[in-house]
């Protein structure tokens, strides 16, 4: 294939990484697998500009972006309007996406991976035409990014501390707001503290991601009005891979979803894969079955009987 890899030079990893000698290194490896490869390095403010141009040329059958999960967010949406693969170096604090699409999360060995891998069409979803590959949020996870956004961080230490402070800060002043929902057939207007929908339903991993990218449906979440107490053991069941036990959790999986916020004002937010922005009283949520193509490993192969038996003998059973 003919490839090329855009880093952004300022994302989590690769601040402290010799970005010469991986850029060095990615062109190696590409090459070797038979790809038609070049690789750039670029400054964050420069990153979506070049990746747009970069897939608008009409000669790349696919574009690797490496970065942070809002690097890829961009980049995953810019792949999907231009119909060309994606492939994903997790350089980033969480590597949500990469994480689904259970890519290593080394920034070299996902190198090999993708060099030698093949392309699977995954879902992307939509908030008013806005693609998302993780998931748009309201209340809670809003309100803990509004309040993370005002802590300063230099590393991804950092980050991880300044999300810490920030959650613990919503426990505290936990929100609650009307909105109206339209789904499968059902309309209901509720009290909630958060909402969330998703690429997929996510699974039991505490960082909430979808564990596979092509069931075909949004998953959709909301919490009835919580107190301190309820957001603590939210947190808790979180943390246990226990979401849709919480007590105040509603779980819906539905293909397309209308949602309304009479009380939306100028200054009230949502989120979208992990980007603070003005919420609008109206969003229609879409899924996108399929339509997003993305560079993936191939699983690793299965264990033959005789290696499966000698897993589970003791040490000394499985010698000669």
């Amino acid at each position: 294939m003919k490839l090329m890899a855009i880093l952004n030079r300022d994302g989590g990893t690769f601040k402290t990484t010799d970005m010469a000698a991986y850029e060095q290194m990615a062109e190696t490896i590409f090459r070797q697998a038979g790809h038609d490869f070049e690789c750039v390095v670029v400054s964050g403010k420069d990153i979506v500009e070049v990746m747009e141009k970069a897939a608008e040329r009409g000669d790349l059958d696919g574009f690797i972006a490496g970065g942070g999960d809002g690097t890829i967010s961009a980049a995953a949406a810019i792949a999907w309007r231009n119909g060309i693969a994606l492939g994903v170096i997790p350089a980033g604090t969480m590597n949500l996406f990469a994480r689904s699409l259970k890519l290593p999360l080394d920034i070299r060995a996902v190198l090999e991976t993708l060099a030698n891998g093949r392309i699977e069409h995954v879902d992307i979803g939509s908030a008013n035409g806005r693609p998302f590959i993780h998931q748009f949020s309201a209340g809670l996870h809003a309100r803990m990014v509004r309040y993370r956004n005002t802590i300063s961080y230099a590393s991804r230490m950092g980050k991880i501390s300044a999300n810490i402070r920030a959650s613990i800060g919503v426990i505290f002043n936990p929100p609650e707001f009307e909105m109206e929902f339209s789904a499968n057939g059902v309309i209901e207007r509720r009290q909630v503290s958060a909402i969330s929908v998703s690429n997929n339903e996510f699974g039991r991993d505490p960082l909430l991601f979808a564990d596979d990218l092509t069931g075909g449906h949004l998953g959709f979440y909301t919490t009835q009005p919580l107190k301190p107490a309820g957001v603590a053991r939210l947190v808790f069941d979180i943390m246990r891979g226990r979401l849709k036990e919480n007590y105040a959790v509603t779980a819906m999986a539905v293909q397309a979803l209308d949602l309304h916020f009479p009380d939306a004002k100028g200054r009230t937010n949502c989120v979208i894969d992990g980007e603070l922005l003005p919420m609008e009283p109206d969003v229609s949520l879409r899924l996108h079955p399929g339509e997003l193509k993305v560079l993936v490993g191939d699983p690793p192969p299965a264990p033959t009987l005789i290696e499966r038996v000698a897993a589970v003998l003791p040490a000394s059973a499985a010698k000669p």
